[in-house]
């Protein structure tokens, strides 16, 4: 008779082993192996800055520039033993920091143009400008600095006007020996701008009433809070007055580079057509029509500035080097540390300036509508 009962089957059930425990101190070792590594690598760049502070330039052997703290990269090598330094100026002209180092654009055109001095082996630099202009003070800083190198070096300096080289962005190529810009360059804008809000209106629309208390009648000038029947007229004068001179001083600088640059090149190049100024009133020129009234010495791409530089400095050939912030600790962990505001952002694909009121710009107006 058969039976529905289940099957008993007899022995001790099987065990459950648990992992092998050399598989959890492999991975063990791992997390270990990494650590080493990265304090090897932490190490080894520690001890490069050290020496980076301590050694002189270029190791023991002193080859490179003294009391520099950037690398020199070459971009071109033609095996030569000349070199020409290719300095970049793009974007906003400003003295506001932006890199990690707590420099600005400032302090870093004057260190590269400071290495490219010392160095034996550079026989001319070639600034590159990419800017629709900036700050007046920034701009004349760099524009005094560009001078500087080429009066205390005896190096030539040729700028090379890219896509856009207008306002500050051409006050700071002005002082160069030679100027090179491609036809479609946009350039000139040569002028002075401010800008102010007056918001009184809307505060009045919400019922803000502003209270200032002030040392003299002109204290709040360009204030934005007071009416516009309280605007004394002569704050207007003053201001274009102020703007007036700066002006005058946009147009010197540009008549003297001009001028400088014809003696030193020997009436090769581009001299000011007589009516010059009636195209520095602020509108902006192509690099054809830069030409054709003397603000730029020649037409033409990168390449041509290049061998431009090399006639001027009578070399037959030379490498292309740059200037860059090395790698440091410091600017890593500034950047780390930095606490940036949550924002909302509208990418046009270009980076408009950030205008301060009161503040005086050689700028293009191209950026501004």
């Amino acid at each position: 008779m058969e039976s529905n009962s289940p099957p008993v089957y007899g022995g001790t059930p099987p065990l459950i082993q648990p992992p092998p425990a050399h598989r959890r101190m492999r991975a063990g070792r791992g997390w270990m192996v990494l650590a080493l590594v990265l304090a090897a690598v932490l190490g080894l760049v520690g001890a490069r800055e050290f020496a980076r502070w301590l050694l002189p330039p270029g190791g023991l052997g002193g080859s490179g520039v003294a009391g520099h703290s950037m690398d020199e990269v070459t971009i071109e090598n033609n095996r030569s033993e000349n070199k020409i330094a290719v300095v970049g100026l793009e974007g906003i002209i400003t003295s506001q920091m932006w890199d990690g180092g707590g420099r600005n654009m400032v302090d870093l055109i004057s260190e590269q143009l400071k290495m490219a001095g010392r160095d034996k082996s550079v026989k001319a630099v070639i600034l590159k400008v990419d800017s629709p202009g900036g700050e007046v003070m920034a701009s004349d800083d760099i524009s005094r600095a560009i001078s500087e190198f080429q009066e205390k070096h005896g190096k030539p300096a040729v700028a090379f006007l890219s896509g856009l080289a207008a306002s500050g962005g051409y006050y700071v190529a002005v002082p160069c020996q030679w100027i090179v810009a491609s036809e479609l360059t946009i350039t000139g804008s040569i002028g002075v701008i401010m800008h102010s809000f007056n918001y009184r209106g809307l505060l009045d629309k919400v019922g803000l009433h502003p209270q200032v208390f002030k040392s003299g009648k002109f204290k709040d000038m360009l204030s934005g809070s007071r009416k516009l029947d309280e605007v004394d007229p002569k704050e207007g004068e003053m201001i274009q007055s102020m703007i007036d001179e700066t002006y005058s001083r946009f147009k010197k600088v540009v008549e003297t580079g001009r001028r400088s640059a014809q003696d030193k090149n020997k009436g090769n190049g581009r001299a000011l057509v007589e009516n010059w100024q009636q195209y520095a009133d602020g509108r902006v020129l192509t690099g054809l029509q830069a030409y054709d009234y003397g603000f730029v010495d020649e037409t033409g791409n990168f390449e041509t500035a290049v061998k431009r530089a090399k006639n001027i400095a009578q070399i037959d050939g030379a490498n292309l080097v740059r200037y860059v912030e090395p790698f440091s600790l410091a600017r890593v962990f500034g950047f780390l540390g930095k606490k940036e505001s949550t924002a909302l952002k509208l990418d046009l694909g270009l980076e408009f300036p950030k205008l301060q009121a009161g503040r005086l710009y050689f700028l293009s107006s191209t950026v501004l509508h």
